[in-house]
């Protein structure tokens, strides 16, 4: 027994110096460090979710640090981000979590997930991932963080999982892993495997959930005509107006009386129960060209530039060459997401003939009948 209570010992210590190194920092302030770290656009967005993350690790040090009852405070908060694909969602929350406050952080993809019972990992898993980021400690774990990429797909019928063993498919309708994740996200102690397997002879822990934040993530590509519908101002019929909304749904942002019914995300498909467990639902924006060029100089051309340097050789881009990528991926939807692969992809053929075969040169990235062309000047 002896082992055991040193290890519980250990455990707490480490716990509670990792919670006391956790920065104290002011909303205002984490907004600032997030801009330095190369995040742009989403003002509105990356201002309240700069709030939670400072009422998140307030809460946390009252409770453990202070010795502040829980009862006496506000619950967790778990919060719900809404904006198209690319547009800063999970990024947000892994600058936010992961690198300013270095918290236990899991980014889940919650398509691979499914109700108990059916092929597909099982929802309990989730804090599995949790732990491991907590390098399996379990008192760190549940004070740390779980983004749920890609929730708005467990309402849209597009899992497909199959019943163990029957051959018949599972509830298309997601509302199976809905149901699952309703304790979970509120308080709640939760029997959690320590490895990622399909085996219910696995060693398990029990965590509580009660200082565990959730944030979900998703695109709600169709909720723009859910709400057009209760609106009334869908234009049932094959007129051009018609047609040019559908078109630009999946690239158009939300505003803040977009998400504030919970009647629309009951209508896209999921529990109200389930959406009343989140107390802020966030929206995101969809990226304008010139932030998008902020991204693309800042976080991708300083990069390659900088690579290419320390190979010995000089970079030149040309500036509409950047505007030339930048409207490319506003026309195929993604975002910030493709930005980084288009130029990469230029460069690819170029960067494999010259890395460790020339010592110097001069790389000059053209437009040229409406094509990038990528030129060795040696």
């Amino acid at each position: 027994m002896e082992p055991v209570k040193r290890y519980r010992k250990t455990g707490q210590e480490h716990f509670l110096k990792h919670l006391k190194d956790v920065p104290d920092l002011s909303p205002r302030a984490i907004f600032a460090r997030l801009e330095e770290l190369g995040y742009r656009g989403q003002t509105l967005a990356r201002r309240a979710m700069s709030l939670m993350a400072y009422r998140h690790v307030r809460r946390l040090k009252r409770i453990h640090l202070d010795g502040v009852r829980r009862e006496d405070l506000l619950p967790k908060a778990n919060t719900l981000l809404v904006g198209p694909t690319g547009c800063g969602k999970t990024h947000l929350v892994e600058l936010l979590f992961q690198q300013i406050m270095r918290l236990p952080t899991a980014i889940i993809d919650i398509t691979t997930y499914s109700e108990t019972g059916y092929v597909g990992q099982d929802p309990s898993t989730i804090l599995t991932r949790l732990l491991q980021a907590a390098d399996d400690n379990a008192m760190l774990a549940q004070v740390g963080i779980v983004c749920l990429d890609e929730f708005d797909k467990i309402a849209s019928g597009q899992n497909s999982a199959v019943f163990a063993g029957a051959g018949t498919t599972k509830d298309v309708t997601g509302l199976g892993v809905q149901r699952e994740l309703l304790k979970m996200l509120e308080a709640a102690e939760v029997v959690v495997p320590l490895e990622m397997s399909h085996s219910s002879y696995s060693d398990s822990v029990v965590m509580s959930t009660a200082d565990v934040a959730f944030v979900a993530a998703g695109a709600f590509s169709g909720l723009h005509n859910v709400l057009r519908r209760q609106r009334g101002m869908e234009n049932i019929g094959f007129g051009r107006e018609g047609a040019g909304l559908a078109r630009t749904t999946m690239a158009t942002g939300f505003s803040t009386s977009d998400v504030e019914q919970v009647a629309s995300f009951q209508s896209y498909g999921f529990l109200p129960e389930l959406m009343a467990r989140f107390s802020r639902i966030v929206p995101f924006e969809a990226l304008e060209h010139e932030t998008l060029l902020s991204i693309l100089k800042d976080n991708v051309v300083a990069k390659l530039v900088a690579e290419y340097e320390d190979e010995g050789f000089e970079l030149a881009i040309d500036a509409d060459v950047l505007d030339h990528i930048v409207d490319a991926s506003l026309k195929r939807q993604t975002g910030a997401r493709g930005l980084a692969a288009v130029l990469a992809g230029r460069l690819e053929d170029t960067a494999f003939q010259i890395f460790a075969e020339h010592d110097s040169g001069r790389v000059h990235v053209c437009l040229a009948g409406g094509d990038v062309l990528v030129r060795f000047e040696g």
